[in-house]
């Protein structure tokens, strides 16, 4: 940030530390900018020599909450949220078969299901409930005559 002013004191002596995300005023001390986004791309070698870009893949439906410091939860090393949309497939594939739905259909209600997943919806809920109201979204949507 060498050509930035400070605010508090007009010196131009700015030290940013990436590793701490945040950039000082030399001279007086004044924090500028707290929590900077670092936005280049930094590679480490392994002990075995093998190269890897540091940090997590973060999933386009992720809700951004880390639990566990950033650990995700396994369940018999899987995990837990894979599961739950593993099972969520196959009571809406169930279902919808015995309806005599379609695939686009099935995959409709698993998008639903995704979603209604992000937002919270299904917790404190039945799992044959939530599937099942994602199934009937799906048929009103489409317009399908079936009786749930």
């Amino acid at each position: 940030m060498s050509g930035n002013k400070c605010r508090n004191c007009g010196s131009t002596n700015i030290e940013t530390d990436p590793g701490r995300g945040d950039a000082i005023c030399i001279e007086c001390g004044f924090v500028l900018e707290d929590s900077v986004i670092i936005s280049q791309t930094t590679f480490e070698e392994s002990s075995s020599g093998k190269v890897r870009v540091p940090g997590h893949f973060v999933a386009n439906d992720s809700t951004g909450a880390a639990t566990n410091f950033g650990a995700s939860r396994y369940v018999n090393g899987k995990e837990s949220r894979k599961i739950t949309l593993q099972n969520a497939q196959k009571g809406i594939t169930h279902l919808c078969l015995q309806l005599g739905l379609n695939q686009n259909c099935i995959e409709t209600s698993v998008n639903f299901y995704k979603m209604a997943l992000c937002y919270h919806l299904t917790r404190g809920r039945k799992q044959a409930h939530n599937q099942a109201a994602c199934v009937y979204i799906t048929c009103r949507i489409e317009k399908t005559e079936r009786i749930l």
